[in-house]
């Protein structure tokens, strides 16, 4: 599937039948994890593979799930973060949504579950011990259909005019030049990217031959770093289509304020 499709349909199932994928799928995903985790190298990201997804389901659930409610499925991954370095949250994020591309091209459908807010000692008795912190799961599995004759809400999307700024916060970029530099596509495709409770909190500013990614939030709250790998993580497979091939440089303690809210600095790419 070309990635600009994938990325407009691009949407978590929260239901899912009663059916476990083949032994010879759940290997194929063991595989491709371990070719994850080689590739991120540095040992702080790990995948753990659940197969029994009705433990899991029945454990978690009141505790834990997708905006507070626990999604049942036949399988599940655990992302285990060995460390609580900001790099480490944001990869791990971005090579999660890597695994949600394979799942998809094998007709696997999927779900982000949170367990921030379950205790230790609750996720150790479930999930085994473990070096790290797992507090996301991505449930996965085959996803039920939807009813025909109802109309799924659709999530509303910001446009790109407000998505890039021009040199600085604030100052919004023609689309003549995002065209020009043939990155109009790039954007409005990157746009459909998921995020935590939709709120789209991405920013970039186009400087010369430079991209910064920003987080928007307020100042009450935390920018949220699985977001920032999500939306890495498209920019990337997006960009690749143009033949673009640059890495993402992390830039740390960057803060600026706009109005009633901070933009953090995450992270730099070349053009």
């Amino acid at each position: 599937m070309l990635m600009t499709n994938f990325m407009k349909g691009r949407k978590s199932v929260r239901e899912f039948k009663n059916k476990k994928a083949s032994t010879d799928i759940l290997d194929h995903v063991a595989e491709y994890i371990e070719t994850l985790e080689e590739e991120e190298g540095t040992g702080n990201i790990r995948f753990r593979v659940y197969e029994n997804g009705e433990r899991i389901f029945n454990s978690f659930k009141g505790l834990g799930g997708y905006s507070g409610v626990m999604i049942e499925s036949p399988h599940y991954v655990g992302l285990e973060l060995i460390n609580n370095l900001e790099e480490t949250m944001i990869f791990g994020a971005f090579y999660l949504e890597r695994l949600i591309t394979r799942l998809n091209y094998l007709e696997l459908d999927s779900c982000w579950i949170s367990l921030d807010k379950v205790d230790e000692e609750t996720k150790k008795s479930v999930l085994g011990d473990s070096v790290g912190s797992i507090n996301y799961l991505l449930a996965f599995g085959y996803g039920k259909q939807s009813n025909p004759f109802l109309n799924e809400p659709s999530s509303h999307r910001i446009g790109v005019e407000d998505l890039v700024f021009d040199r600085k916060l604030g100052s919004p970029i023609k689309m003549e030049e995002l065209e020009n530099r043939g990155l109009g596509d790039i954007f409005y495709y990157v746009r459909f990217a998921p995020s935590s409770l939709n709120k789209q909190p991405w920013r970039f500013i186009l400087d010369g031959d430079k991209l910064f990614l920003l987080l928007k939030y307020e100042k009450d709250e935390k920018p949220s770093l699985v977001d920032a790998g999500i939306i890495m993580y498209y920019y990337v497979k997006l960009a690749e289509t143009i033949g673009l091939h640059s890495r993402w440089i992390l830039i740390p303690d960057k803060v600026e304020e706009l109005g009633s809210e901070n933009y953090k600095y995450v992270a730099e790419i070349s053009l």
